[in-house]
């Protein structure tokens, strides 16, 4: 199962909010959203349900119990057994997926459009109606530890955990998705099934689904599994983040290469500056080789295989971060480049024909993103559940061309004040 989705280079429409020239939503007695799209080239049908309920709804000592939740929802159900749950959709050539994230937990599948049924059924089995088998769980704790030796072992995707911990320090959106060795060792099946009930609300679940199946038929199939379903709410009040201090850190690791991660807070999911920073994180490393730190860095010196920036809102802030390697003789000389290009966006507005070409480009980007319908699905019941819409991507286009030179460098001024970052850098090891 996947640990998180949301990083990496690559465009994030759900940063702007997912889009859509048309879907259907439908709401259940319980409170539980069903949106659909109906598309009719594809014989595939994509569908998930996408929880509002992640890590920062933990508390410190149940840190990384709603990704040990993920993988034990796969363990055993009131009607199947794991190796039943595992051949449900494999047996027709389906896939069954999920990944919990700070805000999110999501249980997905794919199937021929001829199983949507039975894929329904399945990922309703796993998301309310899991046993969590006792057996199961010290199994699946000794997994999710070798699996945290598996990121640890990764500097460059470490690295942006630890990251996390200085931007939001003793809060819950600074926790690292997978938890700790002392927390995982120490879940139980009573742990389980309190987080559930504190955190459970009907309210704030959607599924989602894409295919050329009728809404009808969705309708129909989701109010076969979900009606009985009863309608549960939660008190739960997720708290913001405390005042930010910008942090300075080195770690040395047994590593050859220096791994660098600098970042702030920025702006929420509701800030009407949402996607003009994007677009300008965008224009700044995003998936682009053109992007300006790719063509200072890599392409002008050969400093970096590769470099990101990325920009992740969240309920009530949001976080920047830009992430490379290189060889420890070269991180200096790196971040000289890299704040010379924040201090360029400062002090210089985009020209006309800069604007322009960033716009287009960033259109172009999201276009191509909508052609995976799994991913449209998963963005689907994202931008339900973070603002109760989903955006067309017309509506979007016709926000991006009203973003002005002027709007973009009062952004890379309020946010890209290099003594408001913090940084973090991994170097190797001094030899004795």
């Amino acid at each position: 199962m996947k640990k998180n989705v949301t990083r990496k280079r690559v465009v994030n429409p759900s940063t702007t909010g997912a889009l859509s020239e048309e879907y259907q939503l439908h709401t259940l007695p319980n409170g539980i959203r069903i949106a659909h799209k109906q598309v009719p080239y594809t014989q595939i049908a994509h569908c998930g349900i996408m929880l509002d309920i992640g890590s920062r709804d933990e508390q410190p000592h149940q840190q990384g119990l709603a990704h040990f939740w993920e993988h034990m929802a796969f363990k055993g159900t009131q009607k199947r057994r794991s190796h039943h749950i595992i051949n449900r959709l494999e047996t027709v050539g389906g896939e069954l997926n999920a990944y919990t994230t700070k805000e999110k937990i999501c249980f997905h599948a794919s199937v021929l459009d001829e199983h949507f049924d039975k894929a329904l059924d399945l990922l309703v089995d796993i998301s309310f109606h899991s046993i969590f088998p006792e057996r199961q769980i010290d199994r699946e704790r000794n997994v999710i530890l070798e699996e945290m030796s598996m990121y640890y072992d990764s500097p460059e995707d470490a690295i942006q955990d630890d990251l996390d911990q200085l931007l939001f320090p003793g809060h819950a959106l600074g926790y690292n998705i997978l938890g700790t060795s002392e927390t995982v060792r120490s879940f139980t099946r009573d742990d389980l099934r309190a987080f559930i009930a504190e955190n459970l609300d009907t309210e704030r679940i959607v599924v989602a689904s894409v295919s050329r199946l009728p809404f009808s038929k969705v309708i129909r199939i989701a109010e076969k599994y979900l009606r009985d379903l009863p309608t549960q709410r939660t008190a739960r009040v997720r708290q913001a983040p405390q005042l930010y201090v910008p942090t300075r850190q080195e770690v040395q690791r047994s590593l050859t290469q220096a791994q660098s991660a600098m970042g702030r807070p920025s702006y929420p999911l509701a800030d009407d500056r949402r996607l003009p920073f994007f677009m300008l994180v965008n224009l700044l490393g995003g998936p682009g080789m053109n992007s300006r730190f790719n063509m200072a860095l890599r392409e002008r010196y050969g400093f970096v295989y590769s470099i990101e920036a990325n920009y992740t809102p969240y309920l009530d802030t949001g976080f920047l971060g830009i992430y490379f390697g290189t060889e420890p003789r070269q991180l200096s000389r790196s971040m000289y480049l890299i704040h010379k290009e924040l201090k360029r966006l400062r002090e210089q507005p985009l020209t006309p024909t800069q604007l322009h070409h960033t716009k287009v480009q960033l259109m172009g980007q999201l276009a191509m993103s909508e052609e995976s319908n799994m991913s449209f699905m998963l963005m689907m019941a994202k931008s339900l559940l973070d603002t109760g819409r989903v955006d067309s991507l017309t509506e979007i286009f016709g926000e991006i061309q009203q973003i002005t030179a002027a709007q973009l460098q009062e952004l890379a001024q309020d946010m890209f004040d290099e003594n408001l970052f913090s940084y973090l850098t991994f170097l190797p090891e001094e030899e004795e």
